[in-house]
């Protein structure tokens, strides 16, 4: 091959990778094939799901419609979008004539960020709800169609999708004073000749962006998910960290799309079945913070012999306002699930301890930041003797640590640390000492503390109310906020936060001073860890609600102030004398289970060391 040859072979490969290189299209070209691509496959896929659900629809019809060269609702395909009102004394809702279904929720008595402005749930192309019905020429999809408002009054109206004037579908909404929910029903009239009188059920397709209403984006998205609740009885829910799906076998009572504070829900007296969930989570910055969808099926009678019986709850997370809502029922629905209250024991004193004296106080007038306070001062005063016992625990092994450093000085090395052991335990048993004497104490008052802890972020009272330099309790008081983010702490400080690291802090060193008796080798390793905590905990709860961390940070000054009373109280010249004298009258000491059961632990332990040297 000649030189000339060379040349013109690479000259056409360099054409070549050049015209490719060239003609490549560009990102913004090969993103809207993607995007035309991807559209084409959803559109495949609905009308797949469309097919699927009409022939399970009609499996069992035989009845033959008679042919027609237009669809049912055929002059309902055109008309005119409009908008219709109802409201009572707490909401206001806009429903569309397109679809007959949602356009707005509006709840009066709750502001928006601004603390002007109503909170607005959701609003025009934020939701969506479509309803399908089947007869054997086609699926009839509500979204589709336009209705005709009728029997309007402030409160209530009917939707109306019609064929001729005696054959028509209805959907009745219809508000009531005082409540959140709202009636809602589907009703049949002359359609039996219309529609798969096989079918019994109609499908529903319902999803919703929830708006970001807080000021805290991630807290916000953190208590955002969505719930639902069985027919069985209990309360699940789409993970809240992630995004999520779930196909539901069982029958549903309910399915709500819940934010922080507030939540549209979905209930149905005959239950929704089939029911297909998903939760994905928006970006921050977006608005929003959850995309929410959910399909489902529900009893529908296409005789019009009964109509389905629905109901919305448009309304806060309030746990009163939702556990009304089942008086007079006799299956109870449960909405007071919607506010996470801990688990069942921690829920079981925040349902009648907790959320009663918090009421009882909200009711003289006084500021939340003062109710907050008093809570925390009586809860304290309430677990004061478990406090106490706990602290007398470990003065009586204060007061002993003299003692237990000469059986440290007499097993210096590491091969007598069982023996050493052995002392130690032999002398807290002599005295009437027990190591966990303070246990008991502190795990029968932690469950009322962590009640306090997992009911003050989900009390939407403490929402947009100011309390000295928090402007809002719900939500984080940030006194420094940084042009950029820092891992795990965010863009801002809290000063509550900060007070409740420097509290916790104090707190610790207090302990630390209780509990220093010479008996552990660790005791410095344990130090650095009991320092360390407060300070993860500033960057984990930097982001929560200041309300929780002025609960957390006056508990904890009670805490540091009732240690250091009792410190200056209790004179431990005259408890050590008091343990002298129990050692001297072994009749007076009280010997613990666990000592007992430690000490019969520590023989066995001994006595296989034995047999294996032997």
């Amino acid at each position: 091959m000649d030189k000339n040859t060379v040349i013109g072979f690479v000259l056409i490969a360099i054409l070549l990778i050049g015209f490719s290189f060239l003609s490549r299209p560009s990102e913004e070209q090969q993103e809207a094939w993607k995007r035309y691509n991807d559209s084409i496959v959803l559109v495949q896929q609905r009308e797949a799901e469309l097919k699927a659900k009409q022939e399970a629809a009609l499996v069992n019809e035989h009845a033959v419609v008679a042919a027609d060269s237009s669809s049912l609702f055929f002059r309902a395909r055109s008309g005119q979008s409009d908008t219709v009102t109802i409201q009572n004394n707490l909401a206001k809702l806009t429903l569309n004539t397109k679809g007959g279904t949602l356009y707005s929720a509006v709840l009066k008595e709750y502001m928006e960020q601004d603390k002007h402005t109503p909170v607005t749930l959701f609003r025009k192309d934020d939701v969506s709800m479509n309803f399908l019905f089947y007869n054997m020429k086609e699926v009839i999809q509500t979204k589709d169609y336009y209705f005709t408002p009728v029997q309007q009054t402030d409160s209530s109206v009917v939707m109306r999708l019609a064929v001729t004037p005696d054959s028509y579908i209805d959907f009745r909404y219809a508000m009531h004073p005082d409540t959140y929910l709202v009636d809602f029903s589907i009703h049949a009239h002359g359609m039996d000749d219309k529609l798969s009188t096989s079918t019994h059920y109609v499908d529903i397709e319902w999803s919703q962006r929830a708006r970001q209403i807080e000021k805290g984006y991630q807290y916000e998205n953190r208590l955002a998910e969505l719930t639902y609740h069985l027919t069985s009885g209990d309360t699940d829910y789409l993970s809240a960290g992630k995004d999520d799906n779930k196909q539901i076998e069982t029958s549903l009572d309910w399915v709500a799309f819940k934010n922080q504070f507030f939540s549209t829900v979905f209930l149905s007296n005959k239950g929704f079945d089939k029911s297909k969930l998903t939760s994905k989570i928006e970006a921050e910055g977006s608005g929003y913070i959850k995309d929410y969808s959910a399909s489902m099926n529900t009893a529908f009678d296409p005789t019009g012999a009964e109509p389905t019986q629905l109901y919305f709850y448009f309304g806060p997370n309030h746990y009163k306002t939702l556990s009304a809502i089942d008086r007079g029922r006799d299956h109870k629905w449960e909405l007071n699930r919607l506010v996470y209250l801990g688990w069942p024991l921690i829920r079981w004193i925040n349902k009648w301890f907790t959320i009663n004296l918090f009421d009882w106080l909200s009711g003289w007038g006084l500021s939340m930041g003062v109710v907050l306070f008093l809570m925390t001062v009586i809860v304290k005063i309430i677990i004061y003797p478990t406090t106490w016992k706990t602290y007398i625990s470990s003065a009586k092994m204060r007061v002993l640590k003299p003692k237990i450093d000469l059986i440290n000085q007499k097993y210096p090395k590491q091969e007598d640390a069982m023996k050493k052991q052995q002392e130690v335990m032999a002398l807290y048993s002599q005295y009437g000492v027990s190591p966990m004497g303070g246990c008991l104490p502190m795990l029968i008052q932690f469950p009322i503390l962590i009640a306090l802890f997992m009911f003050v972020p989900s009390a939407i009272e403490l929402r947009q109310q100011s309390f000295l330099w928090a402007s809002d309790l719900s939500t984080y008081d940030a006194i420094v906020t940084f042009s950029f983010t820092i891992p795990f702490l965010g863009n801002h400080l809290s000063l509550f936060c900060l007070l409740m690291t420097v509290t916790q802090i104090l707190n610790s060193k207090f302990m630390m001073q209780q509990q220093d008796t010479g008996a552990n080798p660790q005791m410095a390793a344990m130090k650095w860890m009991t320092y360390l905590m407060p300070v993860m905990m500033l960057f984990i709860l930097n982001s929560y609600p200041a309300g929780l961390n002025y609960y957390y940070f006056i508990s904890t000054l009670i805490s540091v102030v009732t240690t250091i009373i009792l410190r200056k109280t209790t004179n431990e010249e005259k408890l050590l004398a008091q343990l002298e004298a129990n050692k001297k009258d072994p009749k007076t000491i009280k010997k613990t289970g666990f000592a007992a059961r430690l000490e019969a632990m520590q023989k066995q332990q001994e006595q296989l060391m034995k047999e294996k040297k032997r």
